[in-house]
């Protein structure tokens, strides 16, 4: 199995940055995909970022300009940058990753989130 862990969330002022972490661990044969998605109060889970192997990024209309996505294929970890954050940012915020394991099995997984609030 492959786990996904989370840090770097937390409490940031209205305009402030943080940057998101994530590392995978496990018996990857291939790591296509990985990501960031979100889950704000009351709202359903949103796509923010992803980006696959090839370096190719796709980000949600709401974050274009302000997030950058970006990972290391060595290590198995992505990371997102957050500038300009806005209190609609606010969000349990989740990484995750689709590939393929090294027993052949498609990989599909999630990591346990981790809060950002932007409030002054």
């Amino acid at each position: 199995q492959v786990q996904l862990v989370e840090s770097g969330g937390g409490l940031v002022e209205p305009g402030g940055s943080l940057r998101l972490s994530c590392a995978a661990s496990g018996s990857v044969l291939l790591m296509n995909v990985m990501g960031w998605y979100r889950r704000g109060p009351g709202k359903e889970r949103e796509v923010v970022a992803t980006l696959n192997w090839g370096g190719v990024a796709d980000y949600a209309d709401s974050v274009k300009g302000r997030f950058t996505i970006t990972r290391d294929n060595a290590k198995n970890t992505v990371d997102l940058q957050m500038n300009s954050l806005k209190p609609e940012d606010t969000a349990v915020y989740y990484c995750t990753a689709t590939g393929v394991l090294s027993s052949g099995r498609p990989l599909n997984a999630w990591g346990q989130g981790t809060q950002v609030t932007v409030s002054s």
